[in-house]
């Protein structure tokens, strides 16, 4: 038993760190947008663009690593991943023009996709039943992490390496791939199917579940749209309109992402108790009151307080998805349904980063105040609305607790109606 928690506990390690890692390349760009425009003579809101083709490409990534994943196992899918992502991120820092530098941006999309469903799917997969809520809050706080992370080397690296030098350090990813490769087992779930199961057709599943994934995918898009709604811009809405100095932006951005970890953990956590869509609804609906503080504060000290509570209840929110998305979708895709939904969801909120900014510049005379305020406020209301009234399969079993399904014709039947009513 003693073996079996240590590599339920390696699992965890090991698919936060690749979910933190992905997040800290991503969030790069996000720190680097305005030095990127001026080496390439552009400006910030065609650079936007950037962050859209990052976005629109993951869920083709999701779908290629989710199928591999389905079909060849979680774990030799999340170290293919975790290196192609690495490697792009490296290659992106030498983009000789505009063109290559969204190219390569685009294909960093596809690799980013197929991390995020491949590792909560390993990691829901792998650990107890009631672990699940605390282990989901965790997962999900890879993603502050790797904002955190960013922060960090944006503040100390950015003005001696310069901006090719931070895409560099994306490839040091690379070494999580060791780490997976001795210490991290199969997905007993996984391991535990049959032939027929493993090859269960995609499209057969997806129609038998065709409400379900719609649901999915629009109950995501809302997600991305709150997070990346008041990620994305922030440096730069901090930078920009409210002229913070770095040190004062790196701050106000430190403090929010301990704040998103916080949220995310500890929303995650009561979530097992108290249930999923109760924990969701309820962090969504807080931040509602915390718009005015978070957008329209002049002050750095009520920004920075403005910028907590928002990531509270934003990644709150975003801590209980790991699990709650696993848990409803069909198990003999669970490799794939996860991450592309997720990424689907994201597509559709990839217009975010151009929205926001063409808003300000178009209405609000580049002030980026309204336009946070309006695309939060209205994604917060959706997941009230969608959560609220969705389904939820807290109680499902799976891994380990979940009995291993015969190799026969009923697997694909049986595999489709798993989920409780």
């Amino acid at each position: 038993m003693a073996d079996v928690r240590r590599e339920q506990r390696h699992v965890v390690t090991a698919c936060y760190l690749g979910w933190t890692l992905d997040a800290f390349d991503y969030f790069i760009m996000a720190f680097t947008l305005d030095d990127v425009a001026r080496t390439f003579h552009s400006d910030r809101t065609t650079l936007s663009w950037a962050f859209t083709a990052t976005l629109a490409m993951r869920p083709v990534g999701a779908l290629i690593f989710g199928r591999i994943a389905d079909r060849f196992g979680r774990r030799p899918t999340l170290m293919a991943n975790v290196l192609l992502y690495s490697v792009l991120e490296f290659a992106s820092g030498f983009a000789p023009s505009l063109t290559s530098f969204l190219a390569l941006r685009a294909l960093f999309g596809v690799a980013m996709g197929g991390e995020w469903g491949v590792g909560a799917s390993l990691t829901m997969e792998s650990i107890p039943a009631s672990w699940r809520g605390t282990v989901s809050g965790l997962l999900q706080a890879g993603y502050p992490s790797g904002y955190l992370l960013a922060t960090l080397a944006n503040w100390l690296a950015i003005g001696s390496v310069g901006w090719r030098g931070l895409f560099m350090l994306g490839a040091l990813p690379a070494l999580l791939v060791l780490y997976i490769r001795l210490n991290v087992p199969e997905s007993p779930d996984w391991a535990a199917r049959g032939v027929s199961e493993r090859r269960a057709g995609l499209i057969t599943v997806l129609r038998r579940h065709f409400g379900l994934t719609i649901y999915a995918v629009l109950m995501m898009a809302a997600f991305n749209f709150f997070s990346h709604g008041t990620q994305d811009l922030y440096k730069s809405f901090l930078t920009h309109d409210h002229g913070l100095s770095l040190d004062s932006a790196t701050t106000i951005l430190l403090f929010m992402n301990v704040a998103a970890i916080v949220g995310g953990i500890g929303c995650a956590t009561l979530s097992q108790r108290f249930g999923r869509r109760r924990a969701i609804v309820s962090a969504a609906v807080l931040s509602l009151p915390v718009l005015p503080l978070w957008a329209f504060s002049n002050d750095p000290v009520a920004i920075g307080v403005g910028a907590f509570l928002m990531q509270l209840c934003v990644q709150g929110a975003w801590g209980v998805v790991p699990a709650h998305l696993n848990e409803i979708s069909p198990v003999a895709i669970r490799g794939t349904f996860p991450g592309l939904t997720y990424t689907l969801g994201n597509l559709l909120a990839s217009i975010n980063h151009p929205v926001q900014s063409g808003l300000a510049d178009a209405y609000f005379r580049g002030n980026l105040s309204w336009p946070l305020a309006i695309v939060v406020g209205m994604a917060a209301l959706v997941i009230a609305v969608l959560v609220g009234f969705g389904r939820e399969a807290r109680d499902i079993r799976m891994g380990a607790e979940r009995p291993a399904i015969n190799a026969d014709r009923s697997a694909i039947k049986s595999a489709a109606t798993d989920l409780p009513k």
